[in-house]
């Protein structure tokens, strides 16, 4: 199982000292806006352990991100294979950070560095990112690196009830436009 490194982030598997301030993350409304509902300790803790199984099976997937200078563990960053039941299919981004580690580039950092993975590693020709539509701040994150909108692509997703958080955006960049620099 790999660890990522940037300047100033370590991708990794989950530990136990993770799951503390993973469900305090879990638990705050304001992380959580974007989603139906808060999680409890218990969806927490089963959260990241089927995250820490498939990095154990697969080699990668959604990892605990932590900052290098303090051992502050952060949130999740990483890739996810798309489920049978979603209208979408691929590998996907995605990120999740207390909210003290917003607006510190930590998203966009350590996604980047899961894009640099699935393109060089994995050999991915694509890699999406989904979020619902009121998500400006992810979706920024996602134009920030390179990924486009494909509105065409755009989805109700069928695990989220009726309602504003119910549409769901896609933004994609292959792997040829990543190591352009150019999204696509």
């Amino acid at each position: 199982m790999p660890d990522l490194r940037t300047d100033r982030l370590l991708l990794r598997g989950w530990r136990d000292s993770d799951l503390g301030p993973w469900a305090a993350l879990n638990a705050d409304p304001e992380v959580r806006e974007h989603f139906p509902q808060t999680l409890t300790r218990e969806q927490s803790e089963a959260s990241a352990a089927t995250a820490q199984a498939d990095i154990e099976r697969h080699g990668w997937g959604w990892w605990a991100v932590e900052v290098v200078a303090t051992g502050t563990f952060i949130g999740f960053t990483g890739l996810h294979s798309l489920g049978p039941s979603m209208p979408c299919s691929g590998v996907e981004a995605g990120w999740r950070l207390a909210r003290a580690a917003w607006g510190h580039g930590y998203a966009t950092e350590a996604a980047r560095a899961a894009l640099d993975f699935g393109f060089g590693t994995l050999g991915l020709p694509e890699i999406v990112s989904i979020t619902a539509v009121p998500n400006l701040r992810s979706q920024a994150v996602m134009r920030r690196l390179g990924m486009v909108h494909h509105p065409a692509r755009d989805f109700d997703h069928p695990a989220i009830p009726e309602g504003p958080l119910r549409r769901h955006v896609l933004y994609g960049v292959t792997a040829e436009a990543h190591r352009a620099g150019t999204g696509g």
